[in-house]
């Protein structure tokens, strides 16, 4: 892969995940302040994410193997959110008209996670050695869309629609750009799968192996306390007044960022079982700290527990790619992984963001803030069951 190719592939990626990144961690705190939503319906919001990543895979799998080059599905989809974003979501004046167009966002934004992926690695000899240094830079994009939102202040000064509009422009300059991009035609033109295959069902055959069955179950479940943390964060940062919260959460991303490329280190001295744990352990203690942190002497506390966001994403999440890419027959290892994302950030989400929604408005108190010591405290003892149970039943010693 040439130079000036690697250079193209990171502006795609880094644009990708600005684009997203700009307006979705402030979301809860927009619905919350500007549109006036119920902690419900915030957590219905953000689980138009889970829906468009159910959503996702028959979208790439019968149209973008099939039938048109990646690059052009990726262009008109990014010009069509920028549309969306712009002409309605962007000037939704309540829930009722913001959430329709929200969900239709997400279910054309979701697949162009995968899209980006199979453009990316279309290019790549060793994709197994390249893809990192490139995907890289969609963290960097997703940091740098935190600090932005921070810089310009627009929490402080209330005019988070702006994030959207933002939003709408950049999805527009992708769009254009995905033209220009090296061509990536479909692979699978003119032959012929089954919707087993197009879905991915033929590597449930793997959950028969009775560990990779208890890693499955326990990843779903993890996802209700990761959903606390996407859905929750921001509003809770807010409302204690930390000053330019979104420019603070992007030190998750930079910890996520750093552990990425020391995880061949920690793999010298743990095992697949006891790195999946490390990272359910971390989400019991990030929620410890939140629960007790605070805007003055207890702000040290919000700082850990943003930046163990790269534990908690890391030793979960990227152990548990490489666990199902080991326990994968070879020509299963792609079903399998989308089997997992499926599962994970669309059934687990969906059902995560549900949960933080309806916990968040159990504990708000008459004057519209909460008890966020105890909402915290649920995510962490939902965590800590998840890892005991994991650790009881995980039998994998290697």
């Amino acid at each position: 892969m040439t130079t000036k190719i690697k250079i193209q592939f990171s502006i795609m990626m880094f644009l990708q995940f600005f684009v997203w990144g700009l307006w979705f961690i402030t979301m809860g705190t927009y619905l919350k302040t500007s549109l006036l939503s119920s902690d419900t319906e915030v957590g219905l919001a953000y689980g138009t994410q889970a829906l468009g990543a159910i959503i996702a895979p028959f979208f790439v799998g019968m149209i973008a193997d099939k039938y048109f080059s990646a690059q052009k599905i990726l262009g008109i989809i990014h010009l069509c959110c920028a549309l969306l974003m712009f002409f309605h979501i962007s000037r939704g004046v309540d829930f009722s008209h913001f959430y329709p167009w929200l969900l239709t966002y997400m279910v054309l934004y979701m697949p162009t996670l995968g899209l980006v992926n199979v453009i990316a690695m279309n290019k790549m000899e060793n994709p197994e050695k390249e893809f990192a240094n490139i995907r890289v830079w969609g963290t960097i994009g997703w940091i740098a869309s935190g600090l932005f939102v921070a810089y310009l202040a627009l929490e402080q000064n209330n005019n988070l629609k702006l994030t959207y509009e933002l939003s709408a422009l950049f999805s527009a300059i992708l769009g254009g750009y995905s033209f220009v991009l090296p061509n990536t035609p479909p692979q699978g033109k003119g032959q012929k799968s089954s919707w087993r295959q197009m879905l991915g069902l033929d590597a449930l055959s793997i959950l028969k192996d009775k560990n990779f069955l208890v890693f499955f179950i326990c990843s779903i479940l993890i996802c209700i306390p990761l959903a606390f943390y996407y859905q929750e964060t921001n509003i809770f940062l807010n409302e204690i007044k930390i000053e330019k919260a979104a420019g603070k959460m992007s030190m998750g991303q930079m910890s996520e960022m750093l552990l990425l490329f020391a995880m061949p280190f920690f793999f010298r001295y743990f095992n697949i079982k006891k790195m999946l744990l490390i990272g359910m352990c971390a989400w019991v203690l990030r929620y410890v700290f939140f629960a007790y942190g605070n805007a003055e002497s207890g702000m040290w506390m919000l700082y850990f527990g943003i930046i163990l966001h790269g534990i908690c994403y890391d030793f979960f999440f990227v152990t548990g790619q490489i666990y199902t890419d080991k326990k994968a027959p070879a020509a299963l290892r792609s079903s399998a992984q989308g089997m997992i994302t499926l599962a994970t950030y669309g059934i687990g989400m969906l059902i995560g963001f549900a949960v933080a929604g309806n916990i968040a408005g159990s504990y708000q108190n008459a004057d519209g803030t909460h008890a966020w010591n105890m909402i915290w405290l649920i995510p962490a003892g939902i965590a800590l069951v998840i890892a005991v149970i994991f650790a009881l039943l995980f039998k994998d010693k290697k």
